[in-house]
Parts: C-alpha cells; structure tokens; sequence
C-alpha cells in the first residue's frame, strides 16, 4: 500500500429528529494482498454494521473511498473527528 493512509469517521447529528448516526470508512491490505474497504455504520453509542469490499488494486479501492465519501457528504455527514492524518 502506498504512504498514504485512507480512514475517515463521520457523523450526522440532527436532535430535532433523535438522529445521530456514524459512518467510518478505511482502506485496509489484506493478508492476501487484496485492497479492502472497509465501512462500518449505525447509532453513535450502539455497535452496527459492517460491510468489508476488496478490490485488486489500490486504485480501485481509492476510487470506491472517495466515491462512498461524497455519498455521504450530500446526505449531511461531516467528518467527526481527525484520524491522524496529517496534510
């Protein structure tokens, strides 16, 4: 994997409707050598789900990133916290 590292959290809180809600995202190798993206989501406080992608090539598992991050931009999720990336 190159030297960048893919991991998002974010989050939609909306109290005049009782929402709050998570949404992380990451780009992890696995022992295979496979490219996985890896989503977890639900209620901030409860466990929810999980839905693992593997993708052959880095590239690809970037473009998916990026794609399931702009989804979730224009369904009102901001990024909740800093990940430990550093620009």
């Amino acid at each position: 994997m190159g030297i960048h590292h893919y991991q998002l959290h974010c989050q939609r809180i909306d109290t005049s409707r009782n929402m709050a809600r998570y949404y992380s995202l990451s780009i992890q190798q696995t022992l295979f050598g496979e490219m996985a993206v890896v989503r977890t989501w639900g209620r901030i406080g409860k466990a929810g789900g999980e839905m693992t992608e593997l993708f052959g090539t880095e590239r690809d598992a970037i473009s998916r990133f990026l794609e399931l991050a702009r989804q979730k931009r224009k369904r009102g999720y901001t990024p909740a916290r800093s990940c430990g990336n550093t620009g």
